[in-house]
């Protein structure tokens, strides 16, 4: 990128809050799929139209024609045969919503990405960071269709192999906008290798986030709706049923939410364990104490939100409040370990 020059203080911050603002965009796209799945909304538009398809259906005959091509597939045929033009219409807003989102996002992102590189302010490596990041919604956007298709076939539910990829890269995609903004603002003298126990922490709410989308994906939090048992047993009876004996932590309902649980109180033990440790520490700042304090509170009412929402038998208010704050605990966790003191600073 000859002519490029490097970011000066001012225009990181600019590129810092941009991230930050999309990253918000990404939280909502996030908090809206759980709503869409939990309210079984997914499957309601069943073409995949990235330009046309943001305008919706405006009379009456449009809605028919729309009703007309989801009964055709088989959540309609298997499932919703009983079904209104209303209540479809109930389900269809909330899909469309979500794509229109998505829409939004890519907007959010490339027009000002195209004006900062047009300023010249984007050096090379910051650049290369960046059209990754642009690389990565693009690729969220096919594997979301890649997602519904699955679920136009024979079988009227999405997989939820697809369904965790689908979660997982947009996690992924807002970690690392978080991440690269916290970058931007970050003061140089703090460069260094990232805490360990730290960045497992992180690692293990990413994970934990991967597992909830397989409990969502199998409908698995609606059965053993007692806790801290399941059921008064620790492990349910059938959560070794499949065989290979591996498969039932993929596809075995008792088997995925018995391993979510106790993933929880992993990551549970290893934020505390962060927060316990590391606030002690002589070179650990104000800011990072916070920060820390923080991951302190949220990880304990992540903890409560995700068994209410299995004594609630999945209410779609708590789920939705329980999805969000996955994401809320993510953030704290990135923040946090951004601001804990490096090795080699």
């Amino acid at each position: 990128m000859s002519g490029v020059t490097s970011a000066g203080p001012s225009e990181k911050r600019a590129i810092a809050f941009w991230l930050l603002g999309v990253a918000a965009l990404v939280f909502a796209m996030v908090v809206l799929g759980g709503l869409t799945r939990l309210t079984q909304s997914g499957l309601s538009i069943v073409e995949w139209k990235p330009v046309t398809g943001v305008v919706p259906p405006l009379s009456d005959a449009a809605w028919n024609a729309e009703f007309d091509k989801y009964k055709q597939f088989p959540e309609y045929q298997k499932l919703n045969r009983n079904m209104t033009l209303e209540q479809f219409k109930g389900i269809f807003w909330y899909e469309w919503s979500h794509r229109l989102l998505g829409r939004i996002i890519g907007a959010a992102y490339l027009l000002p990405f195209l004006w900062f590189l047009f300023r010249r302010r984007v050096d090379k490596g910051l650049a290369f960071k960046l059209t990754g990041l642009l690389a990565l919604g693009g690729l969220q956007g096919f594997v979301g269709w890649w997602m519904v298709a699955s679920g136009l076939v024979d079988k009227p539910d999405v997989s939820h192999y697809r369904l965790t990829v689908h979660l997982g890269l947009a996690v992924l995609l807002y970690a690392a906008l978080i991440w690269l903004a916290l970058d931007l603002m970050r003061p140089p003298a703090q460069e260094g290798k990232v805490d360990g126990l730290g960045l497992a922490v992180i690692v293990l709410v990413y994970l934990q986030i991967l597992s909830g989308a397989l409990v969502a994906g199998l409908d698995a939090g609606f059965g053993w709706n007692t806790w801290p048992l399941m059921f008064d047993r620790i492990a349910p009876e059938q959560w070794l049923d499949l065989d290979p004996w591996w498969l039932n932590f993929f596809e075995n309902t008792a088997a995925v939410q018995f391993s979510h649980r106790t993933s929880a109180y992993i990551v549970l033990g290893a934020a505390l364990w962060l927060w316990h440790t590391r606030r002690k520490f002589e070179t650990t700042s104000a800011p990072a104490r916070k920060a820390l304090g923080a991951l302190h509170g949220v990880v304990w009412l992540q903890f409560g939100l995700g068994v209410a929402t299995v004594l609630s038998f999945v209410e779609v208010g708590i789920a939705a409040l329980h999805q969000g704050g996955a994401l809320v605990l993510l953030t704290s966790s990135l923040v946090a370990v951004h601001f804990l003191p490096r090795r080699g600073a």
